[in-house]
């Protein structure tokens, strides 16, 4: 074989291995990670994960993705994968932690909770270590998310909110109620207030985040409600409801419903492209995940991930 050859043979292989920009990443609850070109569609790559992820993030320089690996005997890891090498390079074992699942990263760091222990957690990729947790005393602590250096969580059996903040050395938390079973919640990009969707229920609880208060309850009428999520342009919201198969899309400023759109089974995990034209949807049950334009709410492409698809995440460099 020439040396053109096999220079030609090396730039193909490292045309193949090349992750898109931007790339989607769906956790598949089989065990798998997907690398997927949105331009395309296609699945470029996968990585196998711990037992039955349930959430992604991407670390904020880009170059990892973690997965909450909430299943097995006793669901107490989370995998750290090279979005580029397409590997697993560690396996963080939380023990005495169980259970995780929400995903958030900020600072170059990875905050996660553990349901069954009632607390957030903090992993740091740099060092390898776990180096702050905090307990919530609220059952089923299940989602996370930070802005503007407060933590919030959602308590679904504890029927609540926590908002956590620092002072110097010492953590606080405001525990607000919302109603029955809050899971799927998001902030608007105004970081105004705080939607929490309740899945128990079929509510929305509204909160707002300065006063640390419920000031309206609006009822969506869904059956099980799983995931909410914010338009990055705050325009719109859109819930999951996992019992009925409908994704609900209310108009963010009236709180009335646009449409609802049925797209199968098991719907769960939502991610909104950051220009607002898109979202992705699991349909979990049906083993594929639904493209929404977002203008014309309607399913453009159904994409192939993997068996069980969840939480995504979306990576651009």
């Amino acid at each position: 074989m020439t040396l053109r050859l096999l220079a030609a043979l090396a730039t193909l292989c490292a045309a193949v291995a090349q992750t898109p920009n931007p790339a989607l990443l769906v956790l598949n609850k089989e065990g798998s990670l997907a690398i997927v070109d949105p331009s395309s569609g296609a699945v470029v790559g996968r990585v196998p994960t711990g037992e039955q992820p349930h959430e992604v993030v991407v670390s904020t320089d880009g170059k990892l993705a973690v997965t909450s690996n909430y299943g097995g005997p006793d669901g107490r890891t989370l995998s750290v994968i090279d979005i580029d090498a397409r590997k697993e390079i560690h396996r963080v074992d939380l023990t005495p932690l169980r259970r995780p699942h929400g995903l958030f990263a900020a600072g170059g760091k990875i905050y996660f909770t553990a349901e069954f222990n009632k607390v957030v957690g903090r992993y740091d990729p740099a060092t390898n270590q776990v180096d702050w947790v905090m307990g919530t005393g609220q059952a089923g602590t299940h989602m996370v998310q930070l802005d503007h250096d407060r933590l919030f969580t959602a308590n679904i059996a504890g029927g609540s909110i926590s908002i956590l903040e620092q002072t110097g050395q010492n953590w606080n938390q405001t525990v607000i109620e919302t109603g029955k079973g809050p899971e799927g919640f998001d902030i608007s990009p105004d970081g105004r207030e705080l939607w929490a969707a309740n899945s128990g229920d079929g509510t929305i609880a509204i909160i707002d985040v300065a006063a640390r208060k419920v000031k309206e309850t609006v009822n969506v009428h869904t059956k099980r409600s799983n995931r909410l999520k914010f338009t990055p342009d705050g325009s719109t919201v859109l819930v999951s409801d996992l019992a009925s198969g409908d994704l609900v899309v209310l108009d963010a400023a009236t709180r009335k419903e646009r449409k609802r759109i049925n797209l199968g089974h098991d719907i769960a995990g939502i991610l909104v492209t950051p220009d607002s034209a898109r979202a992705y949807v699991a349909a979990t049950g049906d083993n594929n995940v639904a493209v929404i334009d977002l203008k014309t709410l309607t399913v453009t492409k159904r994409l192939d991930t993997g068996k069980g698809p969840d939480g995504m995440a979306w990576l651009q460099r």
